[in-house]
């Protein structure tokens, strides 16, 4: 199995203690570290010798490759924090990605459901058997809240507060945040702690430590991993026939432009979703057109359609 350099391996040591970067997170900058020393490593090039043209090679490999534009630009974004990091720590006098420009990444309206197409989703959970309890609970979770996939499986019972109608999310780089939990996403997720629901599925004896504070649970009486939430929604999503169209963070992009086509604030809806940027939140305010049409034909003097619109001398 091939290695990382000594420098790769203390940045990702750094990302993770400094920076308390995600498991995905480290996962992915691993893999695309992997893959730039091997290139290099081909090349008979050592790390502290590497050169802003060389760096240019590497891109266009990747392009040759028919990597996508996201994808190079990810793994740009590994190789330019490493060598700053050999910079910042006196490995390297020089950082060669500085006036390497990022790959220009196609920026795609995220593709949200309708309210009804929601509605139809989560009335696909029939029944009130365990099962049935945890997925209704998982679907109003994630689209009552927008949390990520990997915040609802983390969840702990410590971190439900449903008595004030909140739970404690923890995002990426474990920063905390507060989110508000409606009415019907509450009585889910009370009707799945409940008798017959989460309790039904605990087992005689937890085959690991943290499971017994998992809120959700799979059928084995362990914690729900990412992959089994996300194949509960894929289920239900094909159930009414969605498919390919429905993911987790299809219902988190719900979420916000739900909101944000019933006025909520785009800073309210930057919290709830735990984006760092407000620039972030903004690209769900580009798919409520309609909103937007509405709201300029009610404020704008000269679009508004009904009416005279009074000029001067009248």
């Amino acid at each position: 199995m091939a290695e990382l350099s000594r420098s790769a391996e203390e940045f990702l040591s750094w990302l993770a203690v400094e920076r308390g970067r995600a498991s995905n997170t480290l996962a992915a900058y691993r893999r695309d570290l992997l893959a730039y020393e091997a290139w290099l490593a081909a090349r008979g090039v050592a790390l502290d010798d590497v050169t802003e043209p060389i760096v240019q090679d590497y891109i266009a490999a990747l392009r040759a490759a028919d990597r996508r534009p996201s994808s190079i630009a990810r793994a740009l974004v590994a190789v330019r924090s490493l060598h700053r990091f050999c910079v910042d720590e006196g490995r390297a006098a020089i950082d060669p990605t500085g006036d390497v420009d990022s790959p220009r990444v196609p920026q795609g309206l995220p593709k949200a459901l309708t309210e009804e197409e929601v509605t139809r989703l989560i009335e696909t959970v029939v029944g009130s058997d365990p099962r049935a309890r945890r997925d209704r609970a998982l679907l109003e979770l994630l689209y009552g809240t927008g949390m990520r996939i990997s915040e609802a499986v983390g969840l702990s019972l410590g971190d439900l507060f449903l008595e004030e109608g909140v739970i404690r999310a923890f995002g990426k780089g474990a920063k905390e945040r507060i989110v508000p939990l409606g009415r019907l996403a509450r009585t889910a997720m009370e009707t799945w702690l409940g008798p017959g629901g989460r309790p039904a599925l605990v087992p005689s004896r937890w085959a690991r430590r943290g499971d017994s504070e998992a809120v959700f649970l799979n059928t084995r009486g362990g914690r729900l991993s990412r992959q089994g939430a996300w194949g509960i929604v894929r289920r239900h999503g094909d159930a009414v026939g969605l498919g390919d169209r429905l993911t987790p963070h299809v219902l988190r992009h719900s979420c916000a432009t739900h909101m944000l086509d019933h006025g909520a604030d785009i800073r309210v809806v930057q919290e709830l979703l735990g984006h760092a940027s407000i620039a972030t939140t903004q690209v769900y305010t580009r798919v409520s057109t309609d909103r937007l049409r509405a709201a300029y034909d009610e404020a704008h003097p000269r679009a508004r359609r009904s009416g005279n619109v009074r000029t001067h001398g009248q």
